[in-house]
């Protein structure tokens, strides 16, 4: 059974306010462990987690705002609100990424030894276990509700995982090597582990940034996705007589379909109303909350001297027309 709006909108605000409780308590954590012994790579954490709790809340902000109605202001809705918080969360991690690596270079120049390394590699592991359940979370409700904000702050999260996973790996080779091989100078690690961090935030962001921003142009909506919509239209043939300009776009978790479709010339105003609402609702029924706009036009191939009509034509209705004029007898798209 499909969630009702009310629901689903809570949904995303729940798990949302998840993510910022969670890091939160991983920023505190890691900033006084980072600090305490002295570690570029664990400080970089929380600076990483510092962000990932800014783009928490941006994106709190931003499903709560997403899920207004439209009104006099915003006549199409406030969707797009979650596509400018993803986009604004990319550039936040590109800056965090560069801060790293400068500090990284700087500790790598003048490597300094770790005092406890030992509570920084616990600390990684809370973090890893934190993450990974708390992006579980917002990747399904992410899925589930089509929300562009939750997915970017589950993308966040995910990338947290690998990096904690660098940094952890990356003390416990200072730790264990301290054992084995006392002489030997491995505080090159933690630096360098800092580095790889810095990199798979900037991948991350990257990434981030193509989904977020195209949407806020209006890019059409996937090819997958397209022709399904093609396929409900279709569906009504022949009823319907032709297609064309078919438009699509998105807005967060919102989207737009909109085409011209033709009849009969003889169809009332009624019934092609009643075709244009079916349509509508097949629409909807597989992509919810989706807003349909349909132009209607009539098809009158009989009066068609030349060229093509563009009409969907029975075969008796071909047959019937021939030297008449060359009608379509496939769905056409018109630019």
């Amino acid at each position: 059974m499909e969630d009702s709006p009310e629901v689903r909108n809570r949904r995303k605000a729940n798990v949302a306010l998840l993510s910022v409780i969670s890091n939160t308590t991983l920023v505190i954590l890691k900033l006084i462990v980072g600090l305490t012994i002295g570690s570029v790579a664990v400080i970089s954490e929380a600076i990483h987690s510092g962000v990932d709790l800014l783009a928490a809340v941006i994106a709190l902000f931003a499903v709560r705002t997403a899920a207004k109605p439209a009104d006099e202001d915003h006549p199409f809705g406030h969707g797009k609100v979650e596509n400018i918080s993803g986009t604004v969360e990319a550039l936040l991690i590109f800056v965090a990424a560069v801060w790293i690596l400068y500090e990284a270079i700087k500790k790598l120049r003048n490597p300094e030894p770790l005092d406890e390394a030992g509570w920084g590699a616990a600390v990684m592991l809370l973090s890893v276990a934190a993450n990974i359940f708390v992006s579980k979370r917002l990747f399904k409700v992410g899925q589930e509700t089509d929300s562009v904000a939750l997915k970017a702050d589950a993308w966040h999260l995910r990338t947290d995982v690998y990096t904690s996973l660098g940094v952890m790996a990356g003390l416990v080779i200072i730790v264990v090597g301290g054992f084995i091989a006392p002489d030997v100078n491995l505080q090159w690690v933690d630096p360098v582990a800092a580095m790889v961090v810095a990199a798979l935030i900037i991948k991350a962001a990257y990434h981030l940034t193509i989904e977020s921003a195209r949407d806020l142009v209006d890019v059409g909506l996937p090819v997958s996705e397209v022709e399904e919509v093609r396929k409900h239209i279709i569906a009504f043939a022949p009823t319907i007589r032709g297609i064309h300009r078919l438009r699509t776009r998105k807005a967060g978790a919102s989207r737009f379909v909109e085409f011209h479709i033709r009849v009969d010339a003889t169809m009332s105003v009624d019934e092609s109303h009643r075709i244009a609402d079916m349509i509508t609702c097949s629409i909807k029924q597989h992509f919810p909350g989706t807003t349909v706009t349909i132009h209607i036009e009539p098809c009158n191939c009989a009066i068609a001297k030349e060229g093509s009509c563009g009409c969907l034509l029975s075969e008796s209705e071909k047959i019937a027309l021939t030297g008449i004029g060359h009608c379509a007898s496939t769905v056409t798209e018109d630019a």
